[in-house]
């Protein structure tokens, strides 16, 4: 294995991300595949870039992610949360700008559970005066 120099955890939504953080070349690597490949679209891969850009450290890093639960745009949040807790845990001046940027934060919006009695969430069945 790669020497690691900063490790993140990142989450959103029910999506958690391990993003392991390596000196190298600016490869992105999501459950063993590119990262172009995995997600398919260029709005995630803009997603997950955003602290690498922000932090000018596009092609200075080689990011190995694992990732499980919820969907693509839950999953690219999780590990744009967790790259930046990685370059924060690496190099502690990055994060004033992350910070400023809303990337430290943890996205807490969540499905709400549905409720019993009711055929959903907030949804109430249909009212019948008679």
């Amino acid at each position: 294995m790669a020497d690691y120099v900063g490790y993140g955890t990142g989450r959103r939504k029910t999506s958690v991300a391990r993003v392991y953080l390596s000196l190298g070349k600016g490869t992105i690597t999501v459950n063993g595949r590119n990262v172009e490949e995995y997600f398919g679209s260029k709005e995630h891969v803009y997603v997950l870039r955003q602290p690498l850009s922000v932090t000018d450290n596009d092609e200075r890093y080689d990011i190995r992610v694992n990732v499980v639960g919820g969907g693509l745009t839950g999953q690219a949040g999780a590990i744009r949360h967790g790259i930046s807790r990685a370059l924060v845990a690496h190099d502690d001046a990055n994060l004033s700008t992350l910070r400023a940027n809303g990337f430290m934060t943890r996205d807490p919006r969540m499905v709400e559970r549905k409720k019993y009695g009711q055929p959903g969430a907030r949804r109430k069945f249909q009212f019948s005066k008679r």
